[in-house]
């Protein structure tokens, strides 16, 4: 990786408005805070928002999924590595999602993680 990291997420909940949205803005945070880009698709009571196109998802390094329902064109995203998790975890325990950002992005590539 030489510039920096792309990472996709994928959210959506059951009922389709403030869980989806909430997960959205954690993971975008969080990827700030790591110095990453992202991009968050929601899958939400408004239909699919902000959908990701081929060509981004062809650049992604990592693509999230948060959700509690089934992820509409999920097949769209075959062959990125991936984290899969629902959306409490996502917006109860954030350092988990951080940590597994950090561990595949930087040990499953040989990089020395940033302190």
């Amino acid at each position: 990786m030489t510039s920096k990291p792309l990472i996709l997420a994928v959210t959506g909940c059951i009922s389709g408005v403030a869980h989806t949205y909430m997960a959205a803005e954690v993971i975008e945070t969080i990827c700030r805070e790591l110095g990453y880009k992202a991009s968050v698709e929601t899958q939400g009571a408004l239909g699919i928002e902000n959908p990701h196109a081929a060509e981004l998802i062809e650049k992604a390094d990592l693509v999230i999924f948060s959700a509690d329902v089934t992820i509409a064109g999920r097949e769209r995203f075959v062959g990125r590595r991936i984290i899969d998790t629902d959306i409490q975890t996502v917006l109860k325990s954030p350092e988990k999602i951080r940590e597994a950002i950090v561990r595949i992005l930087y040990l499953q590539n040989g990089f020395v993680m940033p302190l």
